[in-house]
């Protein structure tokens, strides 16, 4: 395969872009603000997070099953498309919801049809650019999500008023970006590529897919471990500053720490792809794991927006880090043949890290009854924990397997 330019790989990555806006708008600013007028003050931990807990579930299972069907099908971008247009019902849905079963029924759908798309197009960059050109195009991946993220946090933060009931104007917004993103993508591509002769046509069996491939089970489980805290936080963090912080707005401040978080981020993600190209994936890894260790345990002493802006900063430099090198790794070591079914199956490790992070919903509130803060306290200590353990699963060397034939 030959190298592809700059641009090209600015194109098919350019869907992520909306996808991050809409997905960091809903679970770090809109619902938790949106929940808070219909759920009682002492259970909002609880219900936040067992209503994302029941979406990601379902990412967690479609995802997979998407990318297995567009690898068999040799097509991608019908998926795409498919995805996006029901996409924005359910973002009507979502901004003109008028209680909690009705903001239920448009996250869980919205979860389905988003996930519809996400794995087929996470299976361009191995369909389209050549294995040596990885690590830059996941780089160039994870800056279209930060940059999502620092919009989503900066401009819908601003148009949230924590006031609204119905957040009609954010949810514009992202389905203008969502679509814009898609379109991009699916005009760069221009048609779906036929994968017929290179695809393997196996049954969508993922324990014997992550059996055939250890180096790529154990990179996953270490997503998995490192996103369990990462999710955690993201989940809970406006409750957190609500709660422990208390400014005199809670979406605006939330909005803040997630951009002071991303501009860092963004610049690892992207210094870590090219880092990791030259130095070894897994030795980027250690690192990131170490900053996010070290980012978590300062941010649970933190209770001016101050330290929490300075502490999220280094949290964010070992976010960004990981992101990169895991996804570059993963990308590496996922058979061309099948690498639809497999990048879809590191759903089991972030759609699935981020349901199991939520579980800490209920856990929070049931301590901060216990202690002042105890819940938010025992957050933190839980990420680091897990950023720890992320390490210690990535300590033995990955090694390349064989492409399938």
């Amino acid at each position: 395969m030959k190298r592809v330019s700059l641009p090209y790989l600015l194109l098919i990555n350019a869907y992520w872009f909306g996808l991050s806006v809409m997905w960091n708008s809903l679970h770090v600013l809109i619902l938790p603000a949106v929940l808070l007028h219909h759920v009682p003050e002492a259970r909002k931990n609880t219900v936040l997070g067992l209503l994302t807990f029941a979406g990601l579930v379902i990412a967690m299972l479609v995802q997979p099953i998407s990318g297995w069907w567009s690898d068999r099908s040799g097509r991608r971008t019908p998926f795409i498309f498919a995805g996006t247009a029901l996409d924005l019902f359910f973002l009507a849905l979502l901004g003109w919801a008028g209680g909690v079963l009705w903001i239920a029924a448009g996250y869980i759908g919205l979860q389905l049809t988003s996930n519809l798309a996400h794995a087929p197009a996470l299976g361009l960059i191995p369909d389209r650019v050549p294995r040596e050109q990885h690590g830059a195009a996941s780089g160039i991946k994870n800056l279209f999500d930060m940059g999502g993220l620092v919009v989503a946090s900066l401009l819908v933060g601003t148009l949230l008023d924590p006031a609204d009931v119905h957040p009609v104007l954010p949810m514009i917004f992202i389905a203008v970006l969502l679509l814009l993103g898609a379109v991009i993508t699916l005009g760069g591509i221009r048609r779906s590529p036929r994968l017929t002769s290179h695809t393997t046509k196996t049954a969508l069996r993922p324990l014997r897919l992550l059996q055939a491939q250890p180096a790529y089970a154990r990179a996953m489980a270490a997503r998995f471990v490192f996103l369990l805290g990462v999710y955690a936080l993201q989940g809970f963090a406006q409750y957190f500053i609500r709660d422990v912080i208390a400014p005199p707005n809670a979406v605006k401040l939330t909005g803040d720490l997630m951009a002071t978080i991303t501009l860092p981020l963004i610049a690892f993600a992207v210094g870590g792809g090219w880092l990791g190209d030259r130095v070894g994936h897994r030795s980027v890894l250690l690192v990131s794991c170490g900053l996010a260790t070290l980012g978590a345990l300062a941010m649970a002493s933190a209770r001016t927006a101050a330290a929490v802006l300075a502490f999220g900063a280094v949290l964010g430099m070992g976010i960004g880090l990981f992101l990169t090198a895991n996804w570059a790794l993963l990308a590496q070591l996922a058979p061309p043949s099948q690498a639809g079914a497999y990048l879809g199956l590191t759903n089991l490790a972030t759609a699935g890290s981020g349901a199991a992070g939520r579980l800490l919903g209920p856990l929070i509130d049931r301590l901060n009854l216990l202690t002042p803060h105890g819940g938010y306290t025992f957050m933190f200590l839980f990420a680091a924990f897990c950023a720890a353990a992320s390490a210690w699963l990535l300590r033995q060397p990955q090694t390349q397997p064989a492409v399938s034939r």
